[in-house]
């Protein structure tokens, strides 16, 4: 064996084949030094192993050309590393078994396999070891046929993987994994719906229902979160959906993501439980199940919270639990008094907690053209933008932010971000990672040169397309961000640049939007009962066109849900 491993290393080595030893092998040095062995099997010496490693070993098949007279390596494979693992049985029972078809046969006629049809299509492997959140995650998006709003490679909108960072960046959860909050955000974030129980919030017999419940509909599926030890299994935290239920034998199965570990298997529902009913060591709170369907209220369109950043926790706090009590501790009497108290308190970095959604694409060949999809897209974002403009609250917030920048010209200003060539130049990073996240690389990105046009989603409404160029290891792409502008408030010169400020979405707008968004008992606190009725007739929802009235009250339960999360952990 060591000859052949030396062959491959040494280029002062000929090899001849050896026609009177039937499948042997003869190499011969140049120093005359013969050796042989079999073509199909070897075994390793010491040199070999030390050179692979103890757990290795090496095979290597050798063919005869007489073209080039000499033996050609056809293949060398260093055997290392893990193929699959068996299924321990039980208590697990493989889903192509002949127990498993049985199993299935028997579910599909009582009707518990309705949601398996749609989670078998897409089913998909984790792309890596600690992607099963995220697998699973994506896997149950597609099988509700959930539009993701962008696009995932070419024309194509689809969940990946790779679009699910808005709590996380995929880097940390690539070497960390994820947690059970942290998916429950991400289905969120991503328009579902999520209903969520860790083992202390349910009992068995709330999942057994649970599971029934979904498996009986292709409008609900079941992602569970467990302990693998207590089925036997290696490993430890994953994350899987459940494609059907057995009610005779009171046993599920599980559609396994990681496929090239275990194939899907039925287990029985009360050790699944069990499995579930463990700690989490990362968070101290204990696992559980969460229902994923499509949601019955409209998804934002303009605004939303970020929970990408660990601020949201601290911001979280600040809007649901101190800002109540902030007002009852002090004797206010005007609106702006209200404002100045509340925006004074924030935590640091609460500017993160709210953005505005805006869409990066790569910069097609023949031009800036928008498709009617994209143009109906804008067109409706920037009724959103026009409407908040048009609120009471926005005329308040506006004055008391310009009446801060007027005294406070050396401090730094919350609008300081407000900038958006400064915006686009964040969105191409962001949006240059998700665009090349596929390629598996770490890679960093700068920007470079950016030009701002406006053009028109529809005849009356304007938008700003922002184009620049995104360097990474010496390749460049262009890049252009679509923005919504306010018609009230856009111009632009004869070239064609947008010379108006403010016109695209900012910090007035933001915090305007965020305000709307606190629930109505924020404010019973003020002791003023005068003020308390202006402040009640600012910030009500009941008035607001339907558009943004339904912006406004999915950011509220967004903020709502944060909060639970928070708890979770």
């Amino acid at each position: 064996m060591d000859a052949y491993i030396n062959l491959f290393f040494s280029s002062n080595r000929a090899a001849t084949f050896d026609r009177r030893k039937r499948g042997a092998v003869s190499v011969k040095s140049k120093k005359g030094q013969r050796w042989g062995g079999s073509a199909s099997s070897h075994s390793t010496s010491k040199k070999t192993s030390k050179f692979f490693g103890k757990r290795s070993t090496a095979k290597v098949i050798w063919w005869y050309s007489k073209s080039h007279k000499r033996i050609r390596r056809v293949r060398e494979m260093a055997v290392a590393g893990v193929y699959r693992r068996a299924l321990p049985s039980p208590p697990a029972i493989e889903f192509p078994s002949p127990g498993g078809k049985q199993l299935f046969a028997e579910a599909l006629q009582s009707g518990n396999v309705a949601g398996f049809f749609k989670l078998i299509s897409y089913f998909q492997t984790q792309s890596e070891p600690a992607y099963c959140g995220l697998a699973s995650l994506s896997m149950v998006l597609n099988a509700l046929a959930i539009d993701p709003g962008r696009k995932w490679k070419g024309p194509w909108r689809w969940f990946d993987e790779s679009m699910l960072d808005c709590c996380e960046p995929l880097e940390k959860i690539k070497a960390e994994g994820t947690t059970f909050g942290k998916v429950i955000c991400l289905a969120q974030c991503a328009g579902a719906k999520v209903e969520a129980f860790r083992t202390n919030q349910s009992t068995i017999n709330d999942f057994r229902n649970h599971v029934i419940k979904c498996t009986n509909s292709e409008d609900c599926h079941l992602i569970t979160s467990y302990h693998r030890k207590i089925l036997k299994q290696t490993g430890s935290g994953h994350f899987s959906p459940i494609g059907a239920y057995h009610a005779g034998s009171d046993m599920v199965l599980i559609l396994d993501v990681a496929r090239f570990k275990y194939p899907p298997h039925w287990v029985p529902l009360s050790l699944l439980w069990q499995a579930m009913d463990t700690i989490d060591e990362v968070t101290g709170y204990r696992r559980g199940y969460m229902l994923i369907s499509r949601p019955q209220e409209a998804p934002s369109l303009l605004y939303t919270l970020n929970c990408r950043q660990e601020s949201w926790l601290s911001a979280t706090k600040y809007f649901i639990d101190d800002v109540p009590l902030l007002l009852k501790s002090e004797d206010l009497k005007t609106v702006p008094q209200v404002l100045s108290l509340l925006f004074q308190h924030l935590p640091a970095n609460a500017g993160d907690f709210i953005t505005w959604i805006t869409e990066v694409r790569r910069r097609e060949e023949d031009g800036s053209n928008l498709s009617e999809e994209e143009k109906g897209r804008l067109a409706i974002k920037e009724r959103v933008l026009q409407e908040v403009r048009e609120t009471k609250l926005f005329k308040f917030v506006t004055e008391w932010l310009f009446s801060v920048s007027s005294c406070c010209r050396n401090e730094p200003s919350v609008c300081d971000k407000d900038s958006l060539p400064d915006i686009a130049a964040s969105v191409y990073y962001q949006g240059a990672e998700l665009l090349n996240s596929r390629d598996g690389a770490n890679q960093e990105f700068c920007c470079r040169g950016t030009s701002i046009k406006c053009l028109r989603a529809t005849e009356d409404l304007p938008m700003t397309l922002v184009s620049g160029k995104v360097v990474s290891g010496g390749r460049e792409q262009l890049l252009e961000v679509l923005a919504p502008v306010s018609p009230a408030n856009s111009s632009s010169s004869g070239s064609g640049l947008c010379n108006s400020t403010g016109s695209h979405p900012t910090t007035n707008d933001l915090l305007t939007v965020l305000l709307l968004a606190l629930p109505s008992h924020t404010w019973l606190g003020i002791k003023d009962e005068r003020l308390l009725t202006k402040i009640q007739d600012i910030f009500s929802t009941e008035n607001l066109p339907d558009v943004l009235q339904e912006e406004v009250l999915h950011l509220r339960r967004q903020l709502q849900f944060l909060r639970r999360c928070k708890d979770r952990g």
